[in-house]
């Protein structure tokens, strides 16, 4: 995104923004928006003062279900940056098997890759229609009737300059009266070619092309680190080593344009352009989402037995987090302005119980409220993307009108509530487990009832779900 379009997206439209997916949590909304508004500040800096200001990276602490995951997916969808999400539980220490921490950095670079190209592919894409459009048509008609290329037999040019005449060099027509006209018809021709295809009357027809393909070998390679880890990158290797073949297919107009403007645009866009925008793009923009943090707290000396290190997975992360640079097949990646957002429910250990170094890395600390009555009432229907909505759309493809009353919902979100209170509080996921149970006999019976208007009110809702959540050990299972 462009350092004017990141003007436009002040801390306060940024929360704007979120607010029409996510209720509640105006801390974390503020906390984001400021990290996100800084970086573009930073961007305007000039000098050696602009490597030196570090994003203040976010630690959000609440429980499963309250929006952390959210705030970051959206955020990301928002500024158009790279962004990763990665549980920490899936880390080991370096040694043993397992992901290594610089496997985010490399997975992010990917992504950055494919965004940047799909940019450049979007700003060819009319020329590359252009020029399927022309292979195409040369699929489709076959030469000019009539005309016949000749060529002289080869000779001295001093043996045979006197006896040379230029009718030897013109083009002989069989059938028509002249090469011009030839021309003129084979264009007219073209061009209605060329109108039927664009109308799509061409479609069906069946053309054959000619589709690149490579042979990869089959290598299976054991290691715990990335490829990039072992020296080289193996992919471009055998691609360069194994030659392409060439094989014909045959497939019908409509298949064959869409894989020619494929090719077409993979001639015009220049890859090195795109690894070296896509690396700069994550150095400067890229957001990592680093959930599940509490599950690498604690000290080793805690522990005891073969569980991998996690005070060990703490100590690789720092290096990532605190700044340095990690070889991908795109480039060396420098990691010191990337955004790092962890989440965590923190219910055993602490935030405290982090290693100091990797705490004061995490200068911003986010607490999320957990959901209430009141909160699963907006939930359920303020959001652009609600349940209930969802639901009504879903329905409304089986031609059934659905339609919640008012008192429907309170009695769902007071269901939701008391279910998290009796059992584990998974905060607004109860609302899908919930609404699935209500709703299971309708979208069951949806393609063959004769009721195509359906009104869900309190009672309904009573009728459905008291005796489910009356009952914990069912409720447990259930909802």
């Amino acid at each position: 995104m462009t350092d004017e379009a990141h003007r436009e997206l002040t801390p306060r439209q940024i929360v704007a923004e979120l607010d029409k997916y996510i209720i509640g949590q105006n801390q974390a909304k503020r906390s984001v928006a400021i990290a996100i508004r800084n970086r573009w500040r930073r961007r305007q800096l000039t000098g050696d003062l602009r490597d030196e200001v570090l994003p203040k990276n976010i630690i959000m602490i609440g429980p499963t279900g309250v929006g952390k995951t959210e705030i970051a997916r959206r955020l990301a969808g928002l500024v158009k940056a790279p962004f990763l999400k990665i549980e920490a539980s899936k880390f080991t220490e370096v040694g043993y098997v397992g992901r290594d921490v610089e496997s985010m950095i490399r997975d992010l670079t990917e992504i950055s890759v494919n965004i940047v190209r799909n940019e450049h592919l979007t700003t060819v894409r009319e020329k590359a229609g252009a020029a399927a459009e022309e292979r195409l048509l040369d699929l489709l008609l076959p030469p000019a009737s009539g005309v016949v290329e000749y060529k002289p037999e080869e000779a001295s040019p001093i043996e045979n300059a006197d006896v040379i005449d230029e009718e030897d060099y013109s083009t002989h027509v069989v059938g028509v009266p002249s090469s011009m006209e030839a021309g003129e018809r084979a264009a007219r021709t073209r061009e209605k070619f060329r109108q039927k295809l664009r109308a799509g009357e061409l479609d069906d027809r069946q053309v054959e092309l000619s589709v690149e393909s490579k042979l990869m070998p089959m290598v299976e390679i054991i290691s715990s680190s990335g490829i990039e880890q072992m020296g080289m990158d193996f992919q471009n290797m055998f691609e360069k080593m194994m030659p392409s073949q060439k094989r014909r297919s045959k497939m019908s107009v409509g298949e064959a344009k869409h894989m020619l403007i494929q090719q077409e645009s993979e001639k015009l866009i220049d890859k090195d352009k795109i690894a070296r925008e896509a690396v700069t793009r994550v150095e400067d923009s890229g957001i990592v989402f680093i959930d599940e943090l509490d599950k690498v707290a604690g000290h080793q000396s805690e522990h005891t037995g073969p569980d991998v290190s996690r005070e060990g997975v703490q100590r690789d992360l720092l290096p990532i987090i605190e700044g340095s640079n990690v070889v991908t097949r795109y480039g060396i990646v420098r990691t010191e302005h990337i955004l790092f957002i962890a989440a965590g429910a923190f219910n055993v250990a602490k935030p405290s119980d982090l290693i100091p170094e990797l705490q004061g890395r995490f200068p911003i600390r986010v607490e999320l409220d957990s959901l209430n009555k009141d909160d699963f009432i907006r939930i359920l229907t303020e959001p652009k993307n609600a349940l209930t909505i969802q639901y009504k759309a879903l329905l409304q493809t089986e031609g059934v009108k659905l339609s919640f009353q008012k008192n429907a919902i309170t009695e769902l979100a007071s269901m939701a509530e008391e279910v998290n209170q009796k059992s584990q509080n998974i905060g607004a996921r109860r609302l899908h487990t919930v609404m699935e149970s209500l709703l299971e006999e309708i979208s069951f019976d949806a393609p063959d009832t004769s009721r195509k208007t359906l009104r869900i009110d309190a009672k309904y809702v009573r009728d459905k779900l008291t005796a489910i959540a009356e009952d914990e050990d069912l409720a447990k299972y259930i909802l």
